[in-house]
């Protein structure tokens, strides 16, 4: 089962409602979710599903949606000190990522989080499509045998300084945003990537990515799965600039739901996204 808790606020305070459906990996299958997905990538929006409560929100584009994924434990770190990472989020979690990669144009990952992971980026624990694969990499020190750039028909991108020389296999796209020494700004990657046919994006990793591109108001949405586990110690989730007032906090809404025993937080952040929104007429 999963939970739904909806917010009504009157005067200074919140009052919940909870609503209690079933759970969006026990008990939805392959022919539900294909249904779903059919609907999501069409005009067509005729299915009644409990995936629409969690993946709807992603449909709707006006110049572009981007949405950041992040798991963490209860006391919110991503990693043990050492940097082990796998898996601090269970099944459950890890199907909810690979429905989100199904659903976006492409999925972009910080060279950081390539080099010590070197993950696929690819869909397999539900059907759907293949989304494309961006790493970023400003000095361009990914190998080209790294598994993210694997021939398998989806697309492959790299941004990287105009002074990097990377290593690339035939095929994969190039993308120089910054000068030498200069930071990749989060937002003229996705106007690179939209001017490349990606109107819908998800930032998978790692956590300074995905806190760099929030801090630049770059978010969506952000979809924080919270596994049941406690470490203790290790390396934090999001790791913002620092603020010296309560009310300069990011207060985004929130819906939760339960996927299996972990917690999703789907934060809304469409107020917040200053920079994605000059892009809706772009």
């Amino acid at each position: 089962m999963f939970f739904c808790f909806q917010h009504t606020r009157i005067g200074n305070t919140l009052y919940y409602a909870t609503s209690m459906k079933k759970s969006l990996n026990s008990s939805i299958d392959d022919a539900e979710w294909l249904e779903f997905l059919q609907s999501f990538l069409t005009p067509s929006d005729h299915v009644d599903s409990d995936l629409k409560l969690v993946f709807g929100p992603l449909k709707s584009v006006l110049g572009v949606t981007v949405v950041g994924q992040l798991g963490q434990s209860l006391d919110g770190r991503i990693a043990t000190v050492t940097g082990q990472s796998k898996y601090i989020n269970g099944q459950a979690g890890l199907k909810h990522l690979h429905r989100l990669r199904a659903l976006v144009d492409g999925v972009i990952i910080g060279v950081g989080t390539a080099l010590a992971d070197d993950p696929l980026l690819t869909v397999r624990l539900v059907p759907g499509p293949q989304p494309a694969r961006i790493v970023i990499d400003p000095t361009g020190k990914l190998s080209k045998t790294a598994k993210v750039w694997q021939q398998d028909g989806a697309r492959r991108f790299v941004i990287t300084r105009s002074d990097a020389r990377p290593d690339l296999p035939d095929g994969v796209e190039h993308l120089s945003l910054a000068g030498p020494g200069e930071a990749i700004s989060p937002l003229e990657m996705i106007k690179a990537l939209k001017h490349c046919g990606m109107r819908r994006l998800l930032v998978e990793g790692g956590a300074h990515t995905i806190s760099r591109f929030l801090d630049a108001g770059c978010l969506s949405r952000l979809h924080l799965i919270v596994a049941p586990v406690i470490l203790g110690s290790g390396r934090p989730g999001l790791n913002l600039s620092e603020i010296q007032e309560l009310n300069k906090a990011i207060r985004p809404t929130v819906h939760t739901h339960a996927l299996d025993d972990e917690m999703l937080f789907d934060c809304d952040l469409s107020q917040q996204c200053s920079a994605l929104q000059v892009l809706a007429h772009d």
